[in-house]
């Protein structure tokens, strides 16, 4: 579904104005904002989304594997910047690309895509171009991590991690080029003859220490690592190119910056002061706060901690509590409940299922019920199931059952960052963000009893933003 919408008079077509677009390539959908800054604050002039629907079958993973197909994600960019007027697109001269981070895809280096022109420009088709391999991929066992070499890295490896599924056999030898799928549209924009990722992707991928800015090379030679497959590495908010044509009207000549983390760029849309907390609930699920001034993570990882340190911006840190369990557990839910309806011969819209499960938990304050609802693990316990517990034949009502769900997703996340830990940081209140908790009273509910600080709902945090405020706060 489209979400297009126009703010003002069309400011970003005043002389002298600059104009950025953002854009999020997000597990399940595109976004793509054009903000400018005024004398009156940040402008949003247009924005617009759209589901990707790119899940694709991994015929060598089978059910262990997440892949999406890269067709269907540009498709669905390409549709968002049609969808933007023209004269605002030949304004912009700036271009802020974020996306989900740890997933890796593969190209073959002048082959990653074909440019074609029409009406309103040129844009690009993906070429010579693998499955996107997502932050989701569950194909790397925890035995096969263990065989893998320990990194010189703050953060541990896990599975979905770029670095671990290049290790996997028979993946990449079509291809000699690797990157995340916003290092790989960077890459295209900007004709790059090698990608180049930031220190917040690089970090994600694994085997990359943050202090030095480096990969492991030693260590992954050693092992037999492929490492012509590591791209170069910047600053983020750096500039990856220029553009050496236009795109969708865009003009030759703008500026591209490397691409960043989805939840960092999340993060600097909305965080305005050292004392906010950032809670985020979309497909996953994060809560965070900012590490100290001159902060520096430790040299190795602890393998069994659930809170890591994100490299941020300007060399700082985040401490980030990184659920694997967040809108998915819900969607898992709903899934579920359509399919045993189906079994009983009746056929429902998921939507309505969800609208349904939401009034009946609002009407269902509390319940006994308990539920764990790591139905995806964690990463810091990648064996951990979901379970259910103090069952009673009062509370198996569709609204304890969600109520109950709910909760477990917010307390699963208050067991890895709890509430006096952020008091003691001294967080003041917390920033709510993502479709999950922006679209579910009863998530909302459940964060303000589990984390008593006020928490604020913004309407314009969100990742495509944090892209383009990057870049136009860029000096």
């Amino acid at each position: 579904m489209a979400d297009n919408q126009a703010i003002g008079l069309s400011p970003c077509t005043t002389p002298g104005t600059m104009c950025v677009l953002g854009i999020d390539l997000g597990t399940t959908s595109v976004k793509a904002a054009l903000v400018m800054e005024t004398e009156q604050g940040r402008i949003v002039t247009q924005s617009c989304s759209r589901e990707t629907q790119a899940q694709a079958d991994s015929p060598a993973a089978g059910a262990q594997g997440k892949e999406q197909d890269v067709q269907k994600i540009i498709k669905a960019l390409n549709e968002c910047l049609a969808a933007f007027p023209q004269e605002h697109l030949q304004r912009v001269s700036r271009i802020g690309i974020s996306g989900q981070m740890h997933g890796v895809v593969f190209w073959k280096t002048n082959q990653g895509c074909k440019w074609t022109k029409s009406g309103t420009g040129h844009t690009f088709q993906p070429g010579e171009v693998s499955h996107l391999i997502t932050w989701q991929d569950s194909r790397c066992s925890s035995s096969f991590l263990s065989s893998l070499p320990q990194p010189q890295s703050h953060l541990s490896l896990a599975t979905g991690f770029g670095c671990a599924t290049i290790y996997c056999p028979d993946f990449m030898k079509p291809y000699d080029a690797a990157g995340t799928i916003h290092d790989y549209v960077v890459a295209m924009l900007c004709d790059l003859e090698r990608p180049l990722m930031s220190v917040q992707n690089a970090a994600s991928w694994g085997y990359f220490n943050s202090r030095s800015k480096s990969w492991n090379t030693e260590i992954l030679r050693e092992s037999g690592f492929p490492l012509d497959l590591l791209p170069e590495v910047g600053d983020p908010g750096d500039i990856a190119g220029r553009m050496p044509h236009d795109w969708h009207g865009i003009p030759k000549g703008t500026e591209v910056g490397i691409a960043l983390g989805d939840f960092q760029c999340s993060v600097y849309s909305c965080m305005t002061e050292r004392t906010d907390a950032v809670l985020n609930i979309s497909t996953s699920a994060q809560l965070t706060v900012p590490m100290p001034l001159g902060f520096q993570p430790p040299e190795t990882p602890d393998s069994l901690s659930a809170v890591a340190y994100f490299p941020y911006f300007d060399g700082n840190y985040l401490a980030v509590a990184a659920s694997l369990n967040g809108g998915n557990v819900l969607a898992t839910f709903v899934d579920m409940l359509a399919r045993w309806m189906a079994e009983l011969g009746y056929e429902v819209l998921e939507s309505s299922v969800y609208t349904q499960m939401i009034n009946a938990a609002l009407a269902q304050n509390a319940t006994r019920l308990s539920i764990c609802p790591t139905v995806f693990g964690e990463r810091h316990m990648p064996e951990q199931l979901a379970s259910v517990t103090s069952i009673t034949a009062s509370d198996l009502s569709l609204g304890h059952v969600t109520r109950a769900l709910c909760h477990g997703i917010i307390q699963n996340l208050h067991s890895m960052l709890p509430f006096q830990h952020l008091k003691e940081a001294g967080v003041k209140r917390i920033l709510g963000s993502g479709s999950a908790l922006s679209r579910n009273e009863v998530l909302k509910q459940e964060v303000e009893k589990i984390f008593p600080f006020p928490v604020i709902y913004g309407k314009d945090v969100d990742a495509a933003m944090g892209a383009a405020m990057v870049m136009l706060h860029r000096r």
